[in-house]
């Protein structure tokens, strides 16, 4: 046998094992991760050379090169999740890859109440750090573009932002939560039966975000709704301070003056007619089923008795009755306001 047939023979098999091994070193890093507990983050639109290098300058992995062949051969490198993942310690680069592809990010609880409008649930999601700016989410509630993409007829995102608790990303973008919001607002109310009303579906959500803030009564709820239906039927205004307020939020004080009443908004209704221009605030479900099955009775007026719930009157002079007893005597007026009720 010549020479450099018998060193092929030789030689072949250990090139052989040294490929193999080599292969093995590229898809089979098992070196684990020593550290403590970490979180990393894929920031939205991040590119692969910018996480791989991260990952290394973390100490999540060995080697940029290792990480690059292996999602390359893979095919992986556009796959990486944007979000807050927890690596714990004991990860190997096999382990990382497929926690930021398949895995899910770390989200954070955020209940957002009944009764707020879309100002102070921005400010609700900028304390919580969910928001750099709360006046970001105030122009996008605003912002026509945005408004076509979430199908919604009306000038703003308000009483489409459901009422819930939800999970977010603390670094999901302004616009991703609110399109979350409205989307769980369709799931949720999809199964109500607008037919059942005169109203359309957005007279219905306007009415409910006036029942919403004019009560935190469970009981009350429909009765109140009742009162609206029944003004609307004899040609009176609603008369609701929240729609007044409503109206002047951005400069509101917390007092609602005398001159507030006589200044004539869109959504003040002591000066107009009917139904505001649109929602007040987010109603829950209740406050929506309240509108669709309104309490039959006779009542037009109600009067808060300061400890979350109304008397209500058929007539204006019961009602100035009411008003006397209830407002302008000092020791009656010493009670909880529907707020307090809610948040007990």
């Amino acid at each position: 046998m010549k020479k450099g047939v018998i060193i092929f023979v030789i030689i072949a098999p250990l090139v052989a094992i040294i490929l193999s091994l080599a292969k093995a070193y590229y898809y089979y890093d098992v070196r684990q991760y020593e550290g403590e507990d970490v979180v990393f983050q894929v920031q939205p639109g991040e590119g692969f050379p910018s996480i791989n290098h991260r990952l290394e300058r973390a100490g999540l992995i060995g080697s940029t090169k290792v990480f690059y062949r292996y999602c390359q051969m893979k095919k992986l490198m556009t796959k990486f999740k944007s979000g807050r993942y927890q690596i714990p310690t004991g990860s190997t680069m096999h382990d990382i890859i497929n926690l930021l592809i398949y895995g899910r990010p770390i989200t954070i609880e955020l209940t957002i109440p009944e009764g707020k409008n879309f100002y102070e649930i921005a400010a609700i999601l900028e304390t919580n750090g969910f928001i750099s700016k709360a006046q970001d989410f105030i122009k996008l509630a605003r912002d026509p573009d945005m408004l076509r993409q979430l199908n919604i007829q009306q000038e703003t995102v308000e009483g489409y932002l459901y009422p819930e608790t939800y999970k977010f990303d603390p670094h999901q973008s302004p616009a991703q939560i609110m399109r979350v919001m409205v989307e769980v607002f369709r799931q949720k109310t999809k199964a109500l039966n607008y037919q059942a009303s005169s109203l359309t579906p957005l007279e219905v959500l306007t009415m409910a975000s006036v029942v919403e803030k004019e009560t935190g009564a469970r009981a009350e709820r429909a009765r109140i709704a009742g009162v609206f239906f029944n003004r609307l039927k004899k040609k009176m205004r609603l008369q609701s301070d929240p729609t007044t307020i409503y109206g002047i939020w951005e400069r509101y004080k917390g007092n609602l003056r005398k001159e507030d009443l006589q200044e004539t908004t869109p959504y003040n209704t002591y000066k107009i007619n009917g139904l505001p221009k649109g929602p007040i605030c987010n109603p829950g479900l209740e406050a929506m089923r309240a509108v669709l099955a309104p309490e039959k009775h006779d009542y037009l007026y109600f009067v808060s008795q300061n400890d979350g719930t109304h008397t209500f009157s058929k007539t204006y002079s019961e009602h100035l009755q009411a008003v006397e007893h209830w407002q302008i005597n000092a020791k009656n007026r010493a009670g909880k306001s529907w707020r307090q009720l809610k948040a007990n």
